[in-house]
């Protein structure tokens, strides 16, 4: 389903250090989180070209302001969910939203037996009537495209073209190297890509 989110709570895969700007974190956070919002997974290939998503700090720069140039405290989100969460400090995305916490619904809506999980989706307003049908929407969206349109469909389903090659890069410091090889970028390029995901 177009909504699911990762099969379980995982580490990061990349470990880029000593930017003096997070933006500069962006090419790795896009690979890092599917070229999709961590909270809502609305996808880079749904919006416009530029300017829909955001590096988002879970931990706000205003309260941890040490942290601002952690990469362990940034998070690929659309510009929705980072006005919504704002400044407040929420708990780190990647350890409660997985298929293992978190059901999206038919009706649009997100449940979670998980009382962390349940007040981060409370915190982002995930379950609001506009969200669940805009969610309904892209589902319906989704499956015609699969039913009638297969370029369409791989279009809405598939990866963007301009993957970053994470190779070609050189932060200052890496704790985790070996990601760069399993890449998106690097999977493409050994013919690994899958056309959906």
């Amino acid at each position: 389903m177009i909504f699911d989110y990762p099969e379980s709570p995982s580490g990061r895969l990349h470990g880029p250090a000593g930017y003096e700007s997070y933006e500069s974190f962006r090419p790795w956070l896009r690979d890092e989180f599917i070229f999709r919002c961590v909270y809502c997974l609305k996808r880079e290939t749904w919006g416009q070209v530029t300017g829909d998503f955001e590096l988002d700090h879970f931990h706000p720069q205003s309260l941890a302001p040490d942290l601002t140039h952690d990469y362990f405290n940034l998070v690929y989100a659309c510009r929705r969910c980072n006005s919504v969460k704002l400044d407040q400090s929420v708990d780190d995305p990647t350890m409660h939203f997985s298929s293992e916490s978190v059901v999206v619904s038919q009706d649009g809506g997100l449940a979670s037996d998980k009382p962390q999980t349940k007040r981060l989706i409370r915190q982002l307003d995930l379950n609001s009537p506009k969200l669940k049908k805009w969610r309904v929407m892209w589902m319906r969206i989704v499956d015609l495209a699969k039913e009638r349109d297969a370029n369409l469909f791989k279009q809405l389903a598939g990866f963007p073209e301009d993957l970053p090659n994470l190779g070609r890069l050189r932060p200052p410091s890496n704790s985790r190297p070996g990601g760069i090889e399993a890449s998106w970028y690097a999977k493409r390029q050994r013919g690994w890509l899958p056309d959906t995901y």
